[in-house]
Parts: structure tokens; sequence; C-alpha cells
């Protein structure tokens, strides 16, 4: 019996394989999402926009923590993948084994520094004097479960690449509905304000990770023995190697992030929306964006252990098969978000609590010539993980950060010297299609070389 015929990965029909794959690693991404868009609802309703402002100064701890774990979660489970499709079962073994450890060790390094930089890095990131006291409270207690996040996380992409990607959303989901029961009864029945939202988070990311360490004992294509967990300095460079384009990708957006909320308080200032307007409307336009960004990234997620299969196994004809229908799927969620985002802005922003009257004229402004480009902003993300899952993170790695490095960075600095608050605005949709044009020329000449290798 041939590796095509063992395996679904190698000859299952691709659009039947992404359905499978790609709607739990969708819900398993947009429970990331939904744990902030929940806490960003019930503080704009229990706290104010202060405490929506306080939680967008905290979101880059969150993306950090999420760029730890796809730098490791992504880099194993690639590994994973490209060594199952050559046949190499021990090597998969040990790069998941070696991703585990992984996780567990850069997650109590990043919770320790996090606490004992904590009032430092939140000035850092923007907070103003009175954003800040509800800033640290909040930050002081997500960063407890930020640890059981990266496990959480890093094992979700290990279990998809082991064939299991509905219990991925179940690990993922089943955290969020905890986190969405606990809000409401921490924040207004408790009356513990903004720290009750922090720990509804933190409990139901401990639930998560619960559920996905049982999987440890439920691996079907990866055996493990003792060796496989004994950390191998060759081994996990390999595995950083290969998770580094979706991992440089998150950090580019910490620092953008940081950035922005910092020329949003300053150029906000000089204008009739103030410092806290600005900043309050950033964290929530953004916060909408991650929801759509979610999907995407649960397309490539899901697409991942298909095209590292089939790429491994040189079925070169079924990787550009399943690209090319993940880009579709990328372009109707887009087509949807750009009606959204444009035609009913106000709606949208209103879930997120009150305001007057210059904090809705700001945000509307904000979504719409922001995201202007979303159209067009996930092909960017999909083509970075195209590179990543053949093995090609170096091509991945410069996709990821062209916008958010090359081209979004200097833009948000030097716009506004010419267009003031306007300037960070207009740096999104000019990063966007630039992505989109480098993405299409890169993917474009390695479907070609794949096509002449066949």
């Amino acid at each position: 019996m041939n590796l095509m015929t063992e395996n679904p990965l190698g000859y299952e029909k691709i659009s039947k394989l992404l359905k499978d794959f790609a709607i739990p690693s969708i819900m398993a991404s947009l429970v990331g999402s939904i744990y902030n868009i929940v806490d960003q609802i019930f503080i704009g309703q229990g706290v104010g926009y202060l405490g929506n402002a306080a939680t967008n100064v905290a979101y880059p701890f969150s993306t950090i923590c999420l760029a730890i774990a796809l730098l490791v979660g992504i880099g194993s489970a690639s590994r994973v993948s490209l060594c199952l499709g050559r046949k190499e079962p021990k090597a998969a073994a040990k790069a998941a084994g070696n991703g585990i450890v992984l996780m567990g060790i850069f997650g109590i390094i990043y919770l320790l520094v996090g606490e004992a930089f904590l009032s430092l890095l939140l000035k850092a990131f923007g907070a103003t004097t009175d954003v800040f006291p509800y800033a640290k409270q909040y930050a002081s207690i997500t960063l407890i479960g930020m640890p059981f996040l990266i496990v959480t996380n890093g094992m979700s992409n290990l279990i998809r690449a082991d064939g299991k990607p509905k219990y991925s959303m179940v690990c993922m989901v089943m955290g969020a509905i905890i986190n969405t029961i606990l809000d409401p009864i921490f924040i207004f029945a408790c009356d513990w304000g903004i720290a009750g939202a922090a720990w509804a988070t933190v409990i139901g990311q401990i639930f998560s990770f619960i559920l996905a360490l049982r999987y440890l004992w439920r691996f079907q294509t990866i055996h493990f023995e003792k060796e496989s967990f004994l950390l191998d300095i060759k081994e996990s460079m390999k595995i950083c190697s290969m998770g580094i384009s979706s991992s440089s990708n998150q950090i580019a957006v910490t620092v953008i992030q940081i950035i922005q909320y910092n020329s949003l308080t300053y150029y906000g200032a000089l204008t009739k929306y103030g410092t806290d307007i600005p900043l309050a409307a950033c964290g929530i336009v953004m916060k909408t964006n991650a929801i759509i960004l979610a999907i995407v990234v649960g397309i490539s997620q899901g697409t991942q252990p298909i095209i590292g299969f089939n790429y491994g196994a040189r079925q070169y004809h079924r990787v550009r098969e399943a690209y090319l229908l993940a880009v579709k799927w990328n372009l109707v969620v887009s087509t949807i978000a750009f009606i959204a985002f444009q035609f009913f802005p106000q709606s949208i922003i209103s879930l997120f609590g009150d305001g007057d009257e210059l904090y809705f004229e700001f945000a509307v402004l904000f979504m719409r010539t922001y995201l202007f480009m979303v159209l067009v902003n996930g092909v960017q993300l999909l083509s970075s993980s195209f590179f990543t899952a053949i093995g090609k993170s170096l091509k991945g790695a410069l996709l990821a950060l062209t916008r958010q490095t090359f081209v979004l960075i200097p833009l948000t600095l030097l716009l506004p010297l010419r267009f003031g608050i306007m300037g960070v605005l207009l740096a999104g949709p000019v990063a966007d299609f630039s992505a989109f044009m480098l993405s299409v020329v890169l993917v474009g000449i390695e479907l070609k070389k794949q096509k002449n290798d066949m």
C-alpha cells in the first residue's frame, strides 16, 4: 500500500479536505478573537470607553503571545506534515515532542518577563494617564493565562496535523464559552469591573489548556517515545525556522500596534478628538477586523497540512489546487467584510458600548478608511502560510513582513507628518495593496516552478 492510499491527505478530494480541515480551524481561530471581543463588549457596557481603551493598550500582550504560539505551533506542525509526507514517522514524533516542550518553556518565560516589566511595557504601548490604572489591572491578571494560551494554540496546530481538526476546535470553543458565561457574572453580578473580565478570560484559557493537553495520549499518526521530548537544539532551530514567517507577522503586528497607539494619542491631541477617543476607536476597529483575519488564518491553517503533505509527496497539482481554493474562500469572506465595514460601520461600533458624537465620528472614519482594502489583505496571509507549508520559510517571512514592517510602519510614521491623524488611517490600505501585489508575484513564480517540475 503506497503513501497516498494510507493517508487521505494524499488522495481525498481537495474541496472535501479543505472543508473538513478549514472549518474547524476557522472556528478555533475565531475563538482567539472572541476572547478579546467579548471582553471588549462587556467592558464597554460595564466600564465605558476608558475600559475599552485599557484593553486595547493591553492587547499587544495577546499578539506577542500568539506570535510565540505560532512560532512553535506552526513550525512543529509544518515539520510533522512534511515528515509524514516523506514517510519519516520518528522525525515527525521528534518534531512534535520538541515543539510541546518549547511551548511550555516559552510560556513560563513570557509570564515572568511580562509581570516584571508590566508598567514599563504598558506605557510603551501607549497608555495615557487616565487609561493606565485600568490597563495595569487587566494586563496583570490576563498575563497569568498566557502560558496556558501558548500551549493550547501551539497544540491545536499539532492536533490538526494529526488529522483531528474538530478536536482542536472543541479545545478552543470550550474556553470561549466559559469566558462568555463568566464575563457578565464577574463584571456585573460580582461587580469586579475590568478585573472580572480578565479573570473570566484566564479561567476559560485554563479549561482549553486541559483539553488540549489530554490529546497527548490520543495522537494517531505520531507515536511518542521518551526521546521525542528530549530538547534537541538542532530540531528546535528547524521548528522555529519553519514557524518564523507566521510568528514574524504577529511580531510586526505588535510593533505597528504600539506605533499606531502612540501616533494616535500624539496627533489626536492636536485635533478635536483628543487622546483617548482615537485610542479606543482604533482598538475596536482592529478587533473587529481581527474576526475577518481569524477566518483567513483558519483557512490558511486548514490548508497547511494538505499543502505540506502533498508537497512532501511531490503531488504538486494538489498543492496548487488547495492554495487557489483557499484564495477563493478568502475572497468570499473579504467581500462580505468590505460591505459591512463600508456601509454599516456605526452599527458595528455601537456593539462595543456608547460614546459621544465625536467618538462615533472618528470610529466610523477609522473603520471605512483603514479597512478599505480588506478585499485583498487576506491573500498575503494565505501566501505566507503557503510558503511555510512547503518548507520555504524565508519567502514566507518576507511576505509576512512586507505589509507590517516594510510598508505599514514607515507609512504610519511618515504620512502623519503631511496629513496629521488622517495619515495613520491612510497607511493601512496602501500597505494592504502593496503586500497583495508582492504575494501574487511570488506565488505565481512558485506555482509555475512546481508545474515545470511535474
